[in-house]
């Protein structure tokens, strides 16, 4: 075979290997300069800064959970926050989760899906996400440091999943909004639904609440609830959980 001919087969042999490895690889872009979204931390205005439900305990090998994005406003260009599920963080010192964040450092929101094995920062997927769409969540742990994590936009149709290493405890699991930066933006609503952990309903492990900033949760039922603003929830049903006031134990 020629050279020209050898080096032809050269190339397309590389572009087929280039176009495999990019069918079974996440789309990603590089993490922004923003605080890390992570553990569960006390002192925020409203308590926290999770606003949300989380179970404790030991041996949380995985969770899944639907929320839909709402429209929000930016009051400020400070405003940052997410809707996320993952595992750990409160009582210890990872996190293993992935989530939709808003960002208004532009001064109107831009929203990027984004996965993060705390305390290494977030990496940020490239699909387009959009105010309306839903989204399925889910970290799962073989038990030995191994987490799958995958995203799904329910409504565009992507789906993004990766496999990583973290030396994690499992000791809680949790379906939440945070905001890094302690500013929220404002929203009328956002709705979680179908949460399960270890392929039970969210309320069979007995989740509890945390209020973060100015929003707080309706009651869970069946794995659903929803975040609203302070004030604009009923009154939680006798049976449901009351807000978290422990101080987390790191």
């Amino acid at each position: 075979m020629s050279h020209a001919r050898l080096r032809a087969a050269a190339a397309a042999a590389a572009l087929a290997l280039a176009a495999s490895v990019a069918a079974t690889t996440p789309a990603l872009a590089t993490s922004t300069a923003h605080p890390a979204f992570g553990q569960h931390t006390t002192g925020f205005a409203g308590g926290s800064n999770w606003g949300g439900y989380v179970a404790t305990g030991s041996n949380f090998q995985s969770i899944s959970g639907s929320w839909t994005m709402p429209q929000v406003t930016c009051n400020t260009g400070n405003d940052l926050f997410a809707p996320w599920v993952g595992i750990d963080g409160y009582g210890s010192q990872t996190v293993e989760q992935t989530g939709v964040q808003v960002d208004c450092s532009s001064g109107s929101p831009a929203l990027s899906a984004w996965y993060e094995m705390y305390p290494a920062a977030p990496v940020y997927f490239n699909d387009q996400v959009n105010s309306g769409d839903s989204f399925t969540g889910s970290v799962t742990t073989d038990g030995s440091g191994t987490y799958t994590i995958s995203l799904t936009d329910n409504t565009l149709g992507w789906t993004e999943s990766t496999q990583q290493q973290l030396n994690g405890q499992d000791v809680s699991a949790e379906a939440v909004i945070e905001s890094p930066t302690q500013s929220y933006p404002s929203f009328n609503q956002l709705d979680f639904s179908n949460v399960t952990v270890n392929g039970q309903s969210f309320d069979a492990v007995g989740p509890q609440a945390i209020d973060s900033g100015q929003y707080t949760e309706t009651a869970l039922q069946g794995g659903s609830f929803s975040i609203v603003p302070s004030g604009a929830a009923p009154a939680r049903h006798h049976h449901a959980t009351a807000p978290l006031t422990a101080t987390p134990r790191y």
